[in-house]
């Protein structure tokens, strides 16, 4: 059964690996990770936000992750970073490497294709004809890799993944269950009162560090691949429509939807629930609220919004009818701007 595994690891031996100086005792073991407000003995919390420096007086964990400007309001062992989140979170990742539960290729598995050593494949998978798979590749139960799919070493699939064929996974990757990538892209050309459908002829390219949660869909691109660059992070039922590229450290949250041929640029936010029209160009560093609804591209990197503010449904029926007569309004007002500039002239 596949599981986090628990480990201890002292100070020194978290430094040696993450860096980080450390203060006081060196040698104090940690085997968990918890709040400041919770930790006890044997975990370790950290503090990011410096606002809540009050609570290291009366924490009793054996160690903490903090800033420099705040390292000395903690009088037991603790490690000194500059980034006390993002440090947090490689030790959690040290603290609780994942385990499989497997090991070799499971006799209900049908895989066509080499397999490296190392690589793990579960229960029911099925690996098909020419894929290349890296060194150790975990492959949970029920996963489907198409023919000529690549998958890069360290990545991991959970349970019923799949891959259509032809497409690229890079290193280090995270997919999580009921992910389908390579799906065909939603392409139909009209005829009178039919559709007739567009072959999908490319791929899907993923590259290095990407995570890709629960029930999300890439599909495939029609011409060219749709392409999701290093360092990419998905959240669960997201849809990446075919012939999008999202640049490298992107992350989009849960049920986000980005239309065909959609551009990002590289460090990009999009909050949950939002929705990208096709063939738009997003600039690079841009961040999209929570259920906004993108039209039109982006340029210029900032914070956008679209979501209408909550309110009572009587008041939000009585703003949504003014809002109707805007365009009206700005009619009249044009008109008026015209008949005193007019007056002006003439007097």
């Amino acid at each position: 059964m596949a599981s986090l595994g628990k480990v201890v690891l002292t100070l020194a031996d978290i430094a040696a690996q993450l860096g980080g100086d450390v203060l006081g005792d060196s040698q104090t073991p940690v085997s968990r990770v918890a709040p400041v407000a919770t930790a006890g003995e044997g975990e370790i919390t950290f503090l990011a936000n410096p606002k809540f420096r009050s609570q290291l007086s009366a924490c009793g964990a054996s160690a903490v992750i903090l800033r420099p400007d705040v390292a000395s309001e903690f009088s037991g062992p603790r490690i000194v970073t500059a980034n006390p989140y993002a440090y947090y979170a490689r030790v959690a990742t040290l603290l609780n490497p994942y385990q499989s539960g497997l090991s070799g290729v499971h006799a209900s598995a049908v895989v066509d294709s080499p397999v490296p050593g190392s690589v793990v494949i579960g229960p029911n998978v099925y690996v098909g004809k020419d894929v290349v798979l890296g060194e150790n590749v975990v492959i949970n139960a029920g996963c489907v890799i198409g023919d000529g799919a690549s998958i890069g070493a360290g990545t991991l699939l959970h349970a019923n993944v799949t891959v259509y064929f032809g497409c690229d996974i890079g290193r280090r990757c995270i997919i999580h269950s009921g992910t389908v990538i390579g799906s065909d892209g939603f392409g139909f050309a009209p005829e009178g009162l039919s559709w007739i459908k567009i072959p999908q002829i490319g791929k899907v390219v993923i590259g290095d560090d990407v995570e890709i949660g629960a029930n999300t869909a890439i599909d495939r691109g029609a011409l060219e691949d749709t392409v999701i660059g290093d360092g990419c992070k998905l959240d669960n039922q997201v849809h990446v429509a075919h012939n999008c590229r999202i640049g490298a450290n992107t992350v989009l949250a849960g049920c986000v939807g980005i239309a065909g041929s959609t551009v990002f640029g590289e460090h990009c936010i999009v909050g949950g629930g939002s929705l990208i029209s096709g063939h738009l160009n997003i600039a690079a560093g841009t961040t999209i609220s929570g259920g906004t609804t993108v039209m039109k591209s982006i340029l210029n990197p900032g914070v956008y919004t679209s979501v209408f503010p909550l309110d009572t449904h009587e008041e939000w029926l009585r703003n949504a009818s003014h809002i109707r007569r805007l365009s009206k309004l700005a009619e009249r007002v044009s008109e008026l701007e015209k008949k005193l500039k007019e007056k002006d002239i003439e007097g």
